[in-house]
């Protein structure tokens, strides 16, 4: 006897404006969430803000080098206090020019001295948890969360190997993407190749072999999905690469959930995904590329055009069609391609994805 058919995501999961309001406050402030490069912010007073949850964060660095995360709101009466990129090695309340030491203490405020039992060292910012992951600065608003390296079994291993010079590579250029969909459609599509052959000619056939491509969930229970696969062949490449070098010969990707990906693009060239939800139809993924030192790359450059030109261009008018089509009266949700042999044109990562996300709605 056959087992039951796996079935994609009901369309409520997507539109319903419940369901995303149940993500703001639910899986998005207890998972890791990518805050910036470090090479962002690398000097002392330079601070990043950002946006996780709804929530408005920026991450500084110390006098002492660390880099710490507060939520963006001064605690006397909660205007913003910075916005953008910039340095402040005090951080200063444009309200009422209360300031605080970029530790998150207060440090004073006008006429707070004739206050009877006002004491500064009674109010500070509030922190929001941080770590430093190969360069990459994450938040958990949950500061219960399990580290990231639970989260992520030997990612951070693995991703070392591949990227021998990744302690050396900072940000060389950002693109940014507004998509028109909700976030986990988006997501999702990321998650899987099963449409990589028909849908992206450029990226099947001139950096990677289709026929080669694989997505693994975790097998130690983390939520990570692996994909690997090799790079075209030589002749077919859009890109020069050295294959006497270890791994340039392979891709291979970490997709961190809930939005925050890995690449390794053969030739052993790293860039990210990341994305920001605005609503339940809206999202903003980013795209990251680096080179070491954020030196000008000629080969990166080219990658960051044509990757914007093709895969991403293609996966806009895809996801935003599928927004709609989650609109349609006409949806029944179908069955996933589970294939026991695996391989590109199998959905098993969506099905561990979709696990994922019914936990993280429904409990």
């Amino acid at each position: 006897m056959n087992a039951p058919l796996t079935r994609s995501l009901d369309a409520r999961y997507y539109t319903d404006p419940a369901i995303y309001a149940n993500e703001m406050d639910g899986v998005l402030t207890r998972t890791w969430q990518f805050a910036c490069h470090e090479g962002q912010i690398p000097n002392f007073g330079d601070y990043h803000c950002f946006e996780v949850a709804g929530q408005n964060l920026f991450a500084i660095r110390g006098k002492d080098g660390q880099v710490r995360t507060f939520y963006n709101v001064c605690q006397h009466r909660a205007h913003e206090l910075l916005e953008g990129d910039g340095n402040a090695r005090l951080v200063v309340c444009p309200y009422h020019q209360w300031t605080y030491e970029v530790t998150g203490k207060l440090r004073g405020g006008p006429n707070i001295r004739n206050v009877p039992g006002f004491d500064v060292s009674d109010v500070c910012l509030t922190e929001v948890r941080t770590e430093d992951f190969l360069g990459y600065l994450f938040v958990n608003l949950d500061d219960d969360a399990a580290p990231m390296d639970e989260w992520f079994p030997n990612v951070r291993a693995e991703i070392a190997e591949y990227v021998p010079q990744i302690a050396q590579l900072a940000p060389l250029e950002w693109v940014e993407i507004p998509e028109s969909c909700n976030w986990k459609c988006s997501v999702e599509n990321y998650s899987e190749c099963y449409h990589c052959p028909t849908n992206h000619q450029t990226f099947a056939q001139g950096v990677i072999k289709p026929e080669t491509y694989d997505i693994q969930p975790d097998a130690n229970g983390g939520y990570v999905l692996r994909h690997v696969t090799e790079c075209q062949s030589l002749d077919k490449m859009t890109y020069p690469i050295d294959l006497s070098v270890p791994h340039a010969g392979d891709y291979q990707s970490w997709f961190l959930w809930p939005m925050f990906s890995f690449q390794c693009y053969p030739g052993n060239v790293l860039n990210t995904y990341h994305w920001r939800v605005h609503s339940v139809d809206r999202c903003t993924v980013w795209r990251g590329w680096y080179s070491v030192d954020g030196a000008e790359d000629e080969v990166i450059r080219q990658l960051a055009v044509q990757d914007r030109e093709t895969t991403v261009e293609e996966d806009i008018h895809l996801v935003e069609s599928v927004q709609r089509g989650l609109r349609s009266k006409g949806y029944r949700p179908g069955p996933l391609v589970l294939d026991p042999a695996n391989g590109v044109m199998s959905e098993h990562s969506i099905a561990r994805l979709h696990q994922w996300m019914r936990d993280a709605v429904d409990g």
